[in-house]
């Protein structure tokens, strides 16, 4: 089943990097990747599951999976899940701040409706996710994917799908539904997102910034 899974992963990244797939557009259901593969649905969740913790689409349970952007060939390397120290997730974080504010400044800038549907979706999604610790770290990685591709330059996304989902730094505590701690980070998520909406460049940049300081006040406090 793993060469499978990975061909068919190889596949559709191809589709993505050539542009027969391209952001915000849906990827074929998962009844016509298997008639198209011959593969079982496993297989197909399983490459649809690759996909997403690599930041190329988003599934949206019920709606499909879609493209979050188009994929550099170049990456960016760095063993985010080596990092295990408070201060080297700090130090991340602080790596993050500076991409992710200019990320989102740019995303207000280029408002496109497209990618800001994908964007709302991705802030849904954590909001509903954001109790469940299991999924909630996939959630939040797909947000901050979807604003840098909201953003308009492969590169921003690129440095963030090479970082992946293990660029989070979410305590299961963080997430106890009902803390203050959740209804902060659904908030902040919301800030940005509306300042993108409004086409607000400099508010974007400062909600995003704000989120991040906040995120490295947050690791710092445990």
């Amino acid at each position: 089943m793993t060469t499978r899974t990975q061909h068919l992963v190889d596949v559709l990244r191809f589709r993505i990097v050539e542009g027969e797939l391209v952001p915000g557009q849906a990827v074929p259901s998962e009844s016509e990747l298997v008639g198209e593969f011959g593969v079982s649905r496993t297989v197909v969740r399983e490459a649809m599951s690759r996909l997403q913790a690599a930041g190329l689409v988003e599934t949206l349970r019920g709606k499909g999976s879609f493209v979050l952007a188009r994929p550099s060939e170049e990456s960016f390397g760095v063993d985010v899940a080596g990092l295990r120290s408070v201060p080297e997730r700090v130090e991340l974080l602080e790596f993050r701040l500076a991409v992710e504010t200019e990320a989102a400044a740019l995303a207000a800038a280029r408002r496109d409706e497209g990618r800001l549907d994908a964007l709302r979706r991705a802030a849904t999604a954590f909001a509903d996710a954001a109790d469940r610790p299991a999924d909630a770290v996939g959630a939040d990685f797909r947000f901050h994917a979807a604003v840098a591709a909201a953003s308009g330059n492969r590169y921003l996304l690129d440095v963030l799908r090479t970082l992946g989902e293990p660029m989070i730094a979410m305590p299961a505590a963080r997430l106890r539904s009902g803390t203050d701690t959740v209804a902060d980070v659904v908030a902040e998520h919301d800030t940005v997102l509306r300042a993108v909406e409004r086409g607000d460049v400099e508010t974007a940049r400062a909600a995003m910034r704000v989120h991040l300081a906040n995120s490295i006040a947050r690791l710092a406090r445990r």
